[in-house]
């Protein structure tokens, strides 16, 4: 009786036992006998291993049925054919960079490489100095172009011979625009037309120490020739005497400077000029300032209400303070050193860490200030930053402060001392340490 299924012969036996190259499908009867070995590197669990060694012969399928082919290794095929299949290999990789079983944590790619650490570090160091850069040009641009530069100081004529330093001439002025009738009554400004100057001081930068010299409002001085800067046309001197802020109520930050340089003989390279409303803004941008205040005083017209001691003054307060004058018995003069006064613990303030590394308070802080001033055409950012690092040196004591020296008065006007005026303004003319000192 013949042992093979129904149908096989032994030309079939030899073609599908010995490797025959055509790949003729088994029965279902003969495939179930078909597996690869298992486990590695253990044995197959019928016939040869999973790795080509020689395992323990499968139990017979069925009476006279032999031991069918693992087809692992190219085993069953002849012994001249090679699967591709036997030594673990991934398809497309020839370096056998595949999966090499359990003993193969890595999944054949090997250990990961060590972290470069130089290269990293030099990396995020190019990344974080670009930031920086690119962040500060176009800070500076932004800051650029929100200055007003509105006073034209080719305008004044007859001008004084330069001297050595950087002379700047900082106002303050009564302006109310912008202001609506709720904050005028808020900030106690009144409703005047116009604008005038509550406060001025020149400023001189140089290499001998930084000077800041108050000039009081009620200041006598002598309008001199000058051009209008709306009319263009030439207004001849007649001697005639005024306060000082009423130069500016005529005609403006020209007509000022015209007569600050006249009557002094220093010639004045920069103008910045700061309302109320900017100056307000400036300081709750900040955070509010703190200042020590000597003694308490009260004024119904600024709306000072004030006890003595550290205090924070927020911007309708720091109005208030710069404002009064009423309450003092010296009046301008006391007043115009409590500007001086908040003036360094503002710019103190405006430059701790906390402010200047805090993009949420710097960047509100720099476009308050920048709105709200007005300036020469001039002027550049690098002038006003110089401007206001040598304010907060003057006021921290790396510097002089005075008020324009004073021998009396007439007719309500304060008349200044000629003979100190002349040597103060040749010691800074020719950036010399002030010697002169002020009232």
């Amino acid at each position: 009786m013949n042992d093979w299924p129904e149908g096989w012969s032994g030309d079939d036996r030899d073609r599908y036992g010995r490797g025959s190259a055509s790949a003729q499908p088994e029965s279902a009867r003969v495939m179930r006998q078909v597996r690869r070995g298992q486990g590695a590197p253990g044995q197959g669990a019928y016939g040869q291993g999973a790795y080509g060694r020689q395992g323990p012969s499968a139990p017979p399928y069925g009476n006279g049925v032999p031991q069918q082919p693992s087809y692992v290794d190219g085993q069953g095929y002849g012994g001249d054919y090679d699967s591709g299949y036997n030594t673990g290999q991934v398809y497309g990789s020839p370096g056998g960079g595949g999966y090499d079983g359990p003993g193969d944590p890595g999944g054949g790619r090997g250990p990961r490489p060590a972290p470069n650490w130089r290269k990293r570090i030099k990396w995020t160091a190019i990344v974080v100095i670009t930031g920086l850069i690119v962040t500060t040009v176009s800070t500076y641009f932004w800051a650029d172009s929100k200055l007003n530069r509105e006073v034209d100081l080719s305008k004044v004529i007859d001008r004084p011979d330069q001297g050595d330093g950087t002379n700047y001439l900082i106002v303050g002025s009564d302006s109310r625009a912008g202001l609506s009738s709720e904050q005028k009554k808020q900030l106690h400004t009144g409703s005047a037309e116009g604008k005038r100057t509550d406060s001025m001081m020149i400023l001189h930068t140089g290499s001998n120490g930084d000077t800041l010299i108050s000039l009081p409002r009620d200041s006598d001085v002598e309008i001199p020739s000058f051009v209008g800067s709306e009319s263009g046309k030439t207004y001849k001197g007649t001697g005639r005497h005024v306060k000082l802020n009423a130069a500016y109520a005529e005609d403006g930050p020209e007509l000022l400077v015209r007569t600050v340089e006249f009557n002094t003989g220093l010639r004045i390279d920069h103008y910045v000029e700061i309302g109320f409303a900017g100056f307000a803004s400036i300081v709750d941008a900040v955070g509010g300032v703190e200042i020590d205040i000597d003694k308490g005083f009260k004024d119904k017209y600024s709306g000072a209400d004030f006890k003595a001691g550290k205090q924070e003054l927020n911007g309708d307060q720091a109005l208030a303070f710069v404002r009064t004058r009423h309450a003092f018995a010296a009046s301008d003069l006391q007043r115009t050193k409590n500007q001086q006064k908040f003036l360094a613990a503002l710019a103190h303030q405006v430059a701790t860490p906390g402010t200047v590394l805090n993009p949420f308070k710097l960047y509100p802080t720099l476009g308050a200030g920048l709105d709200s001033l007005i300036v020469d055409k001039d002027m550049g950012l690098y002038d006003l930053g110089s401007m206001f690092f040598a304010m907060k040196g003057v006021n921290g004591g790396d510097g002089t402060s005075l008020n324009m020296p004073i021998s009396g008065s007439t007719g309500g006007n304060l008349v200044w001392d000629k003979t100190k005026v002349k040597q103060l303004v040749q010691e800074l003319n020719n950036d010399e340490k002030v010697t002169v000192s002020g009232n």
